[in-house]
C-alpha cells in the first residue's frame, strides 16, 4: 500500500480495521500535526498496519475487555511529526513530548536498528482512574498488565495515570513512571520482575 495522497486514499486507510473495535483512524490524530499543519501519515502503511494490529489485538483489546473503553491520548506519529516535536522539546517548548527517533514506538512504520517492528499508544483507562487515584495506585494497573499481557514497555504519567503501552517483536517488559514513586518500577533482572503480583492488583477487576 502506498502512502495516502488523496482524501479518498486517506479515508480508505483510516477505515482499516486493526482489531475488533479499533480502526487506523483512531490513532492518526496528533496535536502537533494539527497545530503545525503537518501530515501525520506513514511512509509504509503496510508496516504501520501490521504493527498497529499487534498493538490492538495483543494489548488494547484485552485491556479494554477487562476495564472498559480506553481513551487514546497519543499514538502513531510520522517521522516528520515526531522529529519536529523532539526538536521543539529540546528547545524547551512546553507540550512537545516526543522521544528522539522513536522508531518501532510511536513511529509504527519504521523498524528499529535490529529490524524489529513495534507500536505504542498513550492511553487512559477512565474506569480505573475513576476508582483509584491515591498516590501510587497507578502501580496496581501496571502490575495487572505485567501479569496478564505481552507488553514490551510502559511509561506512566501523572494526569489520569495515562501511560504509554508498547508492543514490540522483542519485548523488554520494563515499566517506568513519571508519577511518584518515579523511576523504574521493574525490568528484567530486578527481584520483583518475576512471579505473581496479585497482592498489589487484587480488587481492581
Amino acid at each position: 500500500m502506498r502512502k495516502p495522497q488523496s482524501v479518498q486514499a486517506l479515508t480508505d486507510f483510516g477505515r482499516t480495521r486493526l482489531s475488533k473495535t479499533f480502526f487506523m483512524r483512531d490513532f492518526l490524530y496528533s496535536d502537533i500535526a494539527t497545530i503545525h499543519r503537518l501530515a501525520n501519515l506513514p511512509d509504509d502503511p503496510d508496516l504501520a498496519i501490521a504493527a498497529g494490529t499487534r498493538l490492538c489485538e495483543d494489548l488494547l483489546e484485552p485491556l479494554q475487555d477487562v476495564f472498559g473503553r480506553l481513551a487514546v491520548r497519543s499514538s502513531y506519529r510520522s517521522v516528520e511529526v515526531n522529529g519536529f516535536g523532539c526538536a521543539q522539546q529540546r528547545a524547551g517548548k512546553a507540550g512537545y513530548n516526543c522521544a528522539a527517533n522513536d522508531v518501532a514506538g510511536h513511529i509504527w512504520d519504521r523498524r528499529d536498528a535490529d529490524g524489529c517492528m513495534g507500536a505504542t499508544a498513550c492511553v487512559v483507562v477512565p474506569a480505573f482512574w475513576d476508582r483509584f487515584q491515591a498516590p501510587g495506585d497507578w502501580q496496581r494497573l501496571a502490575w495487572w498488565i505485567h501479569d496478564h499481557l505481552p507488553y514490551a514497555s510502559m511509561q506512566f504519567f501523572p494526569r489520569y495515570f495515562a501511560f504509554n503501552l508498547s508492543w514490540h517483536e522483542r519485548p523488554v517488559r520494563r515499566i517506568d513512571s513519571f508519577v511518584a514513586p518515579k523511576g523504574c518500577l521493574t525490568k528484567p533482572g530486578m527481584a520483583n520482575h518475576g512471579g505473581s503480583h496479585e497482592e498489589v492488583w487484587r480488587g481492581i477487576v
